[in-house]
């Protein structure tokens, strides 16, 4: 069993890149709307809300764990890690490095949590890769309006924080919830080149896999459960993932 978390639906934005190369494994995925978002909390707390997911993972059997939220990884990877000897952590970050190689003498905007773009493991990669024409932006609430799926809202949102990026070339997608509004972002900022780590998360846990000869040795089970038991949830979840995929409910399958 692969786990797979966020502090809501947007890990599926990771999750679907993941399907495309590891399709036959047994997942479940841990959608943390009680705690929701995480960006806006401190350290401490956002550590004990995660433990509290991973110890729930590993009870029903994942020891290989992605942790499909940006700022979960920024801050307690590292922990995690030290704390869970016997857990392989896939962790997310920040495409930074991937808009630089690609267009390393563009404007950037950096779209992300203000706990991703305060940790220590983002400043480490910004300043190795920093082309002095990249802006930082903290986007406060953004991650709790996808999740409600407000679109009017969202809209409101980005014409009022990011019109003053317009004529940037690439943004990085610095949370995993930013890629499911990018038409929205792209109708404030006109055409730009989106950059976001899910293809090389997918990589990085297929190699994992192949590594522990565990590759294809699942039945293609997808089980999902929200820690507020938000039904609507396990909805958005199935509709985002679409139809090829068969959605089980965690909470009502005792036996995972």
């Amino acid at each position: 069993m692969i786990g797979i978390f966020d502090s809501g639906i947007g890990g599926t934005t990771v999750f679907k890149e993941i399907l495309k190369l590891t399709p036959n494994q047994n997942f479940i995925y841990y959608s943390d709307s009680k705690h929701n978002p995480y960006g806006d909390l401190a350290n401490e707390e956002i550590y004990k809300n995660v433990k509290e997911v991973v110890d729930y993972l590993i009870s029903k059997g994942s020891l290989i764990i992605v942790i499909a939220c940006n700022t979960a990884s920024m801050v307690c990877v590292k922990k995690l890690r030290e704390e869970y000897p016997n857990v392989t952590f896939i962790a997310t970050e920040p495409a930074y490095k991937m808009a630089h190689d690609y267009a390393f003498d563009k404007e950037t905007l950096v779209m992300a949590t203000k706990s991703t773009i305060q940790s220590e493991k983002f400043l480490n990669l910004y300043h190795k890769y920093d082309n002095n024409i990249t802006y930082l932006y903290s986007c406060s609430g953004l991650a709790e309006l996808i999740e409600d799926g407000n679109n009017e809202a969202i809209n409101n949102y980005l014409i009022s924080h990011l019109t003053k990026y317009k004529g940037v070339t690439n943004v990085v997608l610095g949370c995993t919830h930013y890629p499911l509004i990018k038409k929205n972002i792209s109708k404030v900022l006109g055409k730009v080149n989106f950059f976001d780590g899910s293809c090389g998360i997918s990589k990085e846990l297929k190699r994992k896999l192949i590594d522990k000869g565990l590759l294809d040795k699942g039945q293609g089970k997808i089980y999902f459960i929200d820690s507020n038991n938000d039904k609507q949830k396990i909805k958005r979840f199935s509709e985002i993932l679409g139809k090829d995929y068969l959605i089980l409910d965690a909470s009502k399958n005792e036996d995972i």
